[in-house]
């Protein structure tokens, strides 16, 4: 009885104290689940990362054969053992080694990696390749029978020539067209006693002969001759200059290396020899033997009415020049293959502008009319027909003051070689009044 009493007195007691372990259980089983998820994800990502490095390594049984020879040097039959590095010796997973063969086997050598970036090097190697095929054609263009002197000074002393003139050609026999032909009939339409060198590896063949028949039959003295560059350029800067283009020392750059070494051409040869050198694009409208040391504006400022560009589509000079020498070296100085224009146009336009006023120079520079009546951006107009009577009226008034004021006509090659010439035109009338051999289609021109 008192045992039952003493229970009944402590039970409100013990069940609090249930209650109490009841809840903090059920704190832990609430807190539990994520405990075990950390836990379990932990678990997870140690045994992953475990699976994937861990690599079995396998310690190498314990042999007594003789150790295999495999260093190269060891080919000649010293028996050096060397030890190899654990980084070799693991290199080959092996569960149970067999015989180790005596086969001599070369370690693999150090790659030797480039720190040059592959497309880097790509390029370089590119630009390499396209450097020596520049040289070599270049080189390919040169006389090299060195008959090149003899017979310039053949040409010039049995020719008995009152001017003379000169023309290069560096591109291939059959991109010489109906507009290159014309210039040579205007040429010799203003100049018949003129001489006409044509300096040209494409037209100094059977075939280049062949076109130039029509002129040699009506008794006009003309000659096409490979270029000797070693004495076309001897005793000039230019010299030097070839000399490092040969031996791959000159980055022939983007633009056309037959264009910049026309530009270097044309002043060594009127250095050389002295006349007028004029771009096969030209049309002569009249005689230039009254023109002495002059050089053409293509353009002028309209305020300071000053030239502020020349061009060099036409050249002439005397033999030896100081200009043309200061032409020369400053294209020897300066080339640079990567911009239009640098070596040629600018180039002149840049040495005059420094060496104007000047004691010792003895040139002039004629305005625009004389050489460039039409700049490139309006050559487009020289070929259209009239269009109404106010365009006839115009176009009948520009060729007045082309013929009153100009001594040539440039075409600008690069913007009309597609144009073609419609009937009425000033090209059209400029045709018809060079015409000699009168063979050639207008319309293709």
């Amino acid at each position: 009885m008192y045992q039952s009493s003493k229970f009944f007195q402590y039970y409100p007691f013990s069940l609090f104290c249930l209650h109490r372990i009841k809840a903090t259980i059920l704190g832990i089983l609430f807190c539990l689940p994520t405990s075990l998820l950390a836990l379990l994800l932990l678990f997870l990502l140690a045994y992953n990362g475990f699976s994937v490095f861990y690599i079995n390594l396998p310690l190498p049984a314990k042999i007594s054969p003789e150790p295999a020879n495999i260093w190269p040097a060891n080919l000649t039959g010293e028996k050096t053992v060397t030890k190899l590095p654990s980084t070799v010796m693991y290199a080959v997973k092996e569960e149970k080694p067999s015989v180790i063969w005596k086969t001599p086997i070369p370690l693999l050598s150090k790659p030797n990696f480039s720190t040059v970036p592959i497309s880097k090097s790509l390029r370089s190697r590119r630009k390499r390749g396209r450097l020596e095929r520049q040289i070599s054609r270049v080189l390919s263009i040169g006389d090299k029978s060195r008959r090149f002197s003899a017979k310039v000074k053949e040409f010039f002393e049995n020719s008995k020539c009152k001017s003379r003139f000169f023309m290069t050609w560096i591109s291939s026999l059959e991109s010489f067209g109906n507009r290159e032909l014309l210039s040579i009939e205007s040429l010799f339409k203003s100049h018949p006693n003129a001489c006409l060198l044509i300096v040209s590896n494409s037209l100094d063949s059977r075939t280049g002969r062949v076109i130039f028949d029509p002129f040699l039959d009506k008794g006009f003295k003309l000659i096409a001759l490979k270029p000797d560059f070693d004495y076309i350029f001897e005793n000039t800067p230019a010299e030097l200059w070839f000399n490092r283009l040969k031996k791959g020392n000159v980055d022939p750059g983007e633009v056309s290396m037959g264009q910049n070494l026309s530009n270097l051409l044309r002043l060594a040869l009127l250095y050389k020899f002295g006349g007028t050198y004029m771009d096969t694009d030209v049309i002569v409208l009249k005689s230039f033997n009254k023109l002495r040391n002059v050089i053409g504006a293509q353009t002028i400022d309209l305020k300071t009415k000053n030239w502020s560009r020349l061009n060099n589509a036409v050249l002439i000079f005397d033999k030896q020049h100081p200009l043309l020498y200061k032409f020369i070296q400053e294209f020897a100085l300066t080339f640079n293959g990567n911009k239009w224009g640098h070596n040629g146009p600018y180039l002149v336009s840049r040495v005059v502008s420094r060496v104007s006023g000047r004691p010792g120079y003895n040139f002039t520079v004629l305005p625009p009319p004389a050489f460039y009546p039409v700049d490139w951006s309006r050559i487009r107009s020289l070929f259209q027909g009239p269009r109404n009577e106010v365009h006839s009226k115009w176009l009948h008034h520009k060729l007045e003051n082309i013929h009153r004021q100009s001594f040539a006509v440039h075409l600008w090659n690069r913007q009309s070689r597609k144009l073609t010439v419609q009937e009425g035109s000033i090209i059209d009338r400029i045709i018809s009044d060079s015409c000699i051999v009168c063979n050639s289609s207008q319309s293709s021109l």
